[in-house]
């Protein structure tokens, strides 16, 4: 059993660019803290909450263990010309958020919502807003925080 958090990433890449950028931050904060992490990638943010599921049913949670100790989301949504943009965003909020209360999760929400890809870059870039790091950062503060009440032994 080892006291180093296991984290899962799963990773849009819808926005290649802002999912690098989203992607550097959390790792440098995950290698940093001396985290492991098993990085998976789905199509866009609307698939995040479904890939997490998936993850938290996988054999290894069986016997009250879970494989992972902490997930971060991160990816892009970018509003377009229709209501879509609200859609995806709000279920990917709303999935996410439900995942994380229903079931205890360590959740760091690495998705961004904006207007454009100026305002994407700036969120993202590690130099400027660096999301990615701000999400892997909450991950492991809500890791540690659950291990204050030993809810699930690792």
């Amino acid at each position: 059993m080892s006291d180093q958090p296991h984290i899962m990433i799963a990773l849009s890449r819808y926005y290649e660019e802002v999912a690098e950028q989203l992607l550097a931050g959390a790792l440098a904060v995950l290698e940093e803290a001396g985290a492991s992490y098993e990085l998976y990638e789905v199509p866009g943010a609307f698939e995040i909450p479904a890939a997490m599921a998936t993850a938290m049913r996988s054999p290894e949670f069986s016997g009250g263990r879970r494989r992972f100790d902490g997930y971060i989301a991160l990816g892009c949504v970018i509003r377009g010309e229709t209501t879509h943009y609200d859609y995806v965003c709000g279920e990917c909020a709303r999935g996410l958020q439900d995942l994380a209360v229903r079931h205890c999760l360590a959740l760091g929400f690495g998705v961004l919502t904006t207007e454009n890809m100026d305002q994407a870059m700036a969120r993202a870039d590690v130099n400027r807003g660096n999301k990615g790091a701000d999400a892997a950062n909450a991950c492991l503060r809500m890791v540690e925080f659950k291990r204050q009440f030993r809810m699930f032994p690792r």
